[in-house]
């Protein structure tokens, strides 16, 4: 699909149509990654349960620090760069724009469990940390065209993957993971002026 059609596909799909996609898309990860856990992990709730240890200090130092120094510098990048390098096509701006905070909040939640869960979770567990942050980066196809957001969601991808490498801790990535995405989801809907 060329770039034209999809923008103009997203504006003719309201708000709603747009968040109901993204949710959708959220549970086939999930899902994804359980039907492929019960196929690689030997003990299935054994291993989610060890990938979801994780001490305080750790969960701050790798996972809380570095999920506000990624969007720290997203936001330089933002101010300091031309604002179309930042346009994904107004998916973004359609999902975050009219929501409430709280429902910022739990779609936020939603996809950085659901994609750490099958990216880091499953993935890096099994085929590594390249191939794992690669796919992800590259589930992100919409970015692919716009090298500023593809750079931007490659080098976080290889980041968060990182840091799963060093803890083995999905709280830890799940955290730097929804804190980026919180943040940027509340400063689209700041940008709308459509308080709820």
């Amino acid at each position: 699909m060329s770039r034209v059609k999809q923008a103009e596909l997203i504006k003719q799909m309201s708000s709603k149509e747009i968040t109901f996609h993204l949710l959708i898309t959220q549970v086939v990860l999930l899902l994804i990654a359980i039907v492929l856990s019960l196929i690689f992990f030997s003990s299935p709730l054994e291993q989610w349960i060890k990938l979801f240890e994780v001490q305080f200090p750790e969960w701050v130092l790798f996972g809380v620090i570095p999920g506000l120094i990624v969007i720290s510098v997203d936001f330089l990048l933002i101010a300091l760069l031309p604002e179309r390098y930042y346009d994904d096509g107004g998916i973004n701006k359609k999902v975050f724009e009219n929501q409430s905070v709280l429902k910022i909040f739990l779609i936020t939640l939603l996809i950085a469990i659901c994609e750490e869960a099958l990216f880091r979770g499953v993935l890096q567990t099994q085929f590594g940390f390249v191939i794992a942050s690669t796919l992800f980066a590259l589930i992100h196809f919409r970015y692919l065209k716009k090298v500023v957001l593809f750079v931007s969601v490659l080098f976080v991808s290889y980041f968060i993957g990182y840091i799963f490498h060093i803890t083995g801790s999905l709280p830890i990535t799940i955290t730097s993971h929804f804190l980026i995405d919180f943040l940027l989801g509340l400063w689209i809907y700041s940008r709308s002026g459509e308080g709820n």
